[in-house]
């Protein structure tokens, strides 16, 4: 039995697999262990450190993808099913760009905001369990503040949810690819 891999099927597979143990094992696993055991606020300044070096380690794999894809599968001359692909694959470019340039900017300007407000209030120093929730029913501005933080957090959700989606259709096809 021979494997034959491309280097463009490495890089789509690398790719995914970032984007894939970021997903998963990150949230699931890490986050969790550092939510329990950090402050609040010390916890949000991690993430507010770590998601941009994310979002662009996981931006410029898609641009290389993209470019490699697009180079070795022409327009013209293209298949459909080659088409679709690279419009996966700029989609999922479009939504890390989306990410790294718009919604993380905003999620971290608000986080910091909300964290200078949390603290003039006398909280975010818990760990593990928020007062935020019950803090908030008691201070309209932080009511509308964490409205505003999980609408702009939301939209960098579902940015990150279509760049999957889009990475695993991708994988399917280069998986269809490979020679065992």
């Amino acid at each position: 039995m021979q494997l034959s891999v491309s280097p463009q099927c490495l890089l789509g597979a690398g790719l995914h697999g970032i984007h894939s143990g970021k997903n998963f094992v990150e949230s699931s696993q890490i986050f969790t262990v550092l939510c329990l055991y950090l402050p609040r606020h010390q916890f949000g300044s991690l993430q507010g450190k770590m998601f941009p070096a994310y979002f662009m380690l996981i931006s410029t794999s898609s641009a290389i993808s993209v470019a490699a894809f697009a180079y070795l599968h022409p327009w013209k001359t293209a298949s459909t099913i080659e088409r679709y692909q690279l419009g996966f694959l700029l989609s999922a470019l479009g939504c890390n760009l989306s990410n790294l340039l718009v919604f993380t900017p905003m999620t971290v300007e608000m986080m910091m905001k909300r964290h200078k407000m949390e603290k003039d209030l006398g909280i975010g120093t818990e760990v593990g369990y928020s007062k935020n929730a019950e803090t908030a029913r008691r201070s309209p501005a932080l009511a509308a503040m964490n409205r505003k933080f999980g609408m702009i957090h939301g939209l960098s959700s579902l940015a990150n949810i279509l760049s999957f989606g889009s990475l695993a259709m991708h994988s399917w096809y280069l998986s269809s690819k490979l020679d065992l």
